[in-house]
């Protein structure tokens, strides 16, 4: 499997995107107004204590206050220890009080109306590790399977924080650190000890609410967290951010320096692969399939639904089958449109009802192993006995929707405009309120044009009808720019 990264840096906006056997696969954007905040550090004041929520709002230096819940307060609390064993959440009142100062970090971004999300259970990422001042935990992803390698880890791990007694914390080590020499790793434990030295000596000196620690920008971000042996390219658009990768790849990741190259070519680097033509289709509902079938995206604040329609694919043997391949070829749709989308929270995916259970296995094993490339963790039920698969995916940032576009300002969102009949009979209702409450000789309708040719056509009749129930003569007057749901009635 061949894999490139392409990195496009203007002043205003850098944008990703991360290719498969030439198929954009992920994109991430962060605009230089409104960067994302997640793994951000800050000493915050507490505004509010929330008892019947069991949580509080911290003052960040942001527009709205941050939410943090009393499970994300109790340093060492969580099930780091190894042991899923719920634990018993104090009180909120016995954690925090208002006006108290608090060092938190971003989890989550503000997405729509709600605040970042916080926690005290503060963690620095690195190349290989991410280190978590305060405990004592050491952890290794569970994507390296290896057991000698996991072996291997942990014990330079180990021995290297047994020697540094005078730093307090613990690590997870990640996906990125297998078959990594022992020297990288130290060399990364002693640089997230002097980084985590000058984030406390910091914490000593602000005054809340202010920012402690800010994460590095996208395009090193992106080299920190995505670059991977099977990459075989990472290509930047602009020649300062070339030097600054440079600089961060020979400090940390110096096998992959003849990886990384400045992309000079006349041609928007975005247009090699057709990464904008796939963003522009990303935004869309519908997703075409090859076969002739398609899938259907809605994104809700509650959840994301996904239905899988056969279309124009009619198959070769049965139905059965036709149904079989149309929902192979839609779970490894899906699996892409997630990470593209950068699709969060819960997921319900209603894939066409199979009747044999070999295949409702081999489809649902096929959603598995294609998310198994997911950087973010997702979590998969089997087929419910409503048919339908749910699923999780963590969500810490705004989806590629929600980062490009905003609710429509037409339909305000719903998707849906009233039809003109809809419309005029509204006009007809308003003109009868207002006849009842106002004395007047005329009135004036103001609509959209699509609404006053139907008043002026398939309406005549009734438009004729309600003069003579009123007694009083109806005008009509196109305004271009209303929306085909704006009207006004005005008194003559």
């Amino acid at each position: 499997m061949s894999e490139e990264i392409l990195i496009n840096v203007t002043p205003v906006e850098t944008r990703v995107a991360l290719v498969e056997n030439g198929m954009l696969q992920e994109a991430y954007i962060e605009r230089t107004s409104r960067k994302g905040i997640v793994g951000n550090i800050y000493k915050g004041k507490v505004v509010r204590v929330l008892p019947g929520m069991e949580a509080a709002f911290v003052d960040i230096g942001l527009e709205r206050a941050a939410f943090i819940h009393a499970s994300d307060v109790v340093n060492g609390q969580s099930s780091e220890d190894g042991n899923d064993t719920p634990k018993v959440v104090p009180d909120i009142r016995t954690l925090l009080r208002e006006g108290q100062s608090l060092v938190v970090q971003v989890t989550k971004d503000p997405i729509g109306t709600k605040g970042a999300r916080l926690t005290t259970q503060l963690s620095i990422p690195s190349r290989y590790l991410v280190f978590m001042p305060g405990t004592s935990h050491i952890g290794i992803s569970q994507r390296i399977e290896d057991e000698n390698e996991r072996a291997r880890l942990k014990s330079v791990v180990e021995t290297a924080a047994a020697a540094e007694s005078d730093v307090q914390g613990g690590y997870i080590i990640r996906t990125a650190a297998e078959a990594a020499a022992s020297d990288d790793l130290i060399g990364d434990m002693n640089y997230l000890h002097r980084l985590s030295h000058s984030i406390h000596e910091r914490i000593s000196r602000v005054q809340a609410p202010a920012v402690v620690y800010q994460d590095l920008p996208l395009f090193i971000r992106t080299i920190r967290d995505l670059i991977r042996p099977q990459t075989e390219k990472v290509r930047i658009d602009s020649r300062e951010s070339y030097q600054r990768v440079m600089g961060f790849v020979e400090e940390f990741v110096t096998e992959f320096s003849e990886k990384v190259e400045y992309y000079p070519g006349e041609r928007p680097i975005f247009d090699l692969y057709s990464v904008e033509d796939e963003i522009q289709k990303a935004l869309s509902r519908k997703v075409q399939l090859k076969s002739g079938g398609y899938v259907i995206i809605d994104q809700t604040e509650a959840m994301t639904t996904i239905d899988i329609n056969t279309g124009a694919f009619v198959g070769h043997r049965n139905l059965e089958e036709t149904i079989f391949k149309t929902n192979l070829e839609a779970a490894r749709s899906i699996s892409r449109q997630l990470r593209l989308r950068n699709l969060g929270g819960i997921i319900i995916i209603d894939f066409i009802d199979m009747d044999d259970p070999e295949h409702q296995r081999q489809v649902h094993r096929m959603l598995e192993k294609m998310l198994e490339r997911d950087h973010a963790k997702t979590k998969i039920t089997g087929v419910s006995e409503l048919g339908l698969v749910e699923m999780t995916r963590k969500r810490t940032t705004e989806s590629l929707g929600q980062v490009l576009c905003e609710p429509c300002p037409i339909c305000d969102g719903r998707g849906f405009l009233k039809t003109s009949e809809t419309v005029c009979y509204e006009v007809f209702r308003e003109i009868l309120r207002v006849n009842r409450a106002y004395d007047a000789e005329s009135y004036l309708v103001m609509a959209s044009q699509s609404v006053v040719d139907r008043l002026l056509d398939e309406e005549s009749d009734n438009v004729a009808d309600l003069e003579t129930f009123i007694e009083k003569t109806i005008r009509f007057q196109v305004e271009p720019f209303y929306s085909q749901e704006q009207y006004d009635v005005v008194l003559l």
